[in-house]
């Protein structure tokens, strides 16, 4: 790594080590290519020792804007990935907010040559269940909004936890008539209907399992990709109960 992707490492563990947060003004020249911004990802999880038990982290986020961007991809520190969990408050955050979306489980291996050749037609036959999910997403950042896109990902694409619900067999779904309910304390439930951003939350196979086998490793079965959100990010505050019900295939409630 560069001295610069040294010095960007040590902050962020530092940042996340102390429970505290990181002005991105001194950083913001850092990094010049998702490669490096990978690389930072990586080295944080080693220095912390998120995967120390597991080759292959066992959950990741992943996503993008549209079909047309490019997609980014981030595994989830083992801790932070709870099932059925309802309670979040033994985990500090700063500026949390909620995500609405759909988890995906791999029902078999997956090696690299088969994730070179996969395709978005193709990648859905890996896939043996599907849930509910709520990303917490929380920054080591100060200031989200003014934080360039490749300081984000390397804090994990600005992950907290994640909250997953029943998984449920794994099936065609008209995505685009797919309701999606989610409130957040005594919020207005916020309802959205086929607003998933790649249309099709499978769409992102191809390209998510080409990044986790980049280096080599088989990704097995049983991994989990939660795989972006249906209603942005709704802010919410510590203590905040938040639910998210996708009808026909599940909910799940927890509290911040």
């Amino acid at each position: 790594m560069t001295p610069s992707q040294t010095a960007l490492t040590d902050a962020l563990v530092a940042a996340r080590s102390g429970n505290r947060t990181l002005d991105a003004s001194p950083w913001t020249d850092a990094l010049a290519t998702l490669a490096q911004a990978y690389e930072v990802q990586d080295a944080v999880a080693a220095a912390l020792g998120w995967f120390d038990a597991q080759p292959v982290p066992g959950a990741w986020k992943s996503g993008g804007a549209s079909r047309s961007a490019t997609l980014t991809h981030a595994p989830l520190p083992p801790a932070g990935v709870r099932q059925n969990a309802s309670d979040f408050s033994d985990l500090v955050f700063h500026t949390p907010g909620i995500e609405a979306e759909i988890a995906l489980r791999l029902g078999q291996d997956v090696t690299p040559a088969q994730a070179a050749q996969l395709t978005p037609e193709t990648a859905a036959s890996l896939i043996d269940a599907m849930a509910v999910s709520v990303e917490i997403v929380d920054a080591r950042w100060q200031d989200l909004a003014a934080t360039p896109a490749l300081l984000r990902l390397a804090d994990s694409q600005v992950h907290g936890a994640l909250a997953v619900g029943d998984w449920v067999p794994y099936a065609a779904v008209d995505w685009a008539s797919q309701r999606c309910e989610a409130k957040v304390g005594s919020a207005e439930t916020v309802v959205r209907e086929g607003t998933h951003p790649l249309a099709d939350p499978a769409w992102l196979l191809p390209t998510w399992l080409r990044h986790v086998t980049r280096h080599g490793q088989t990704v097995p079965k049983g991994t989990v990709v939660t795989t972006g959100s249906w209603v942005g990010i709704l802010p919410c505050r510590r203590g905040d109960q938040v639910s998210a019900a996708f009808p026909g295939i599940g909910s799940v409630r927890l509290s911040v």
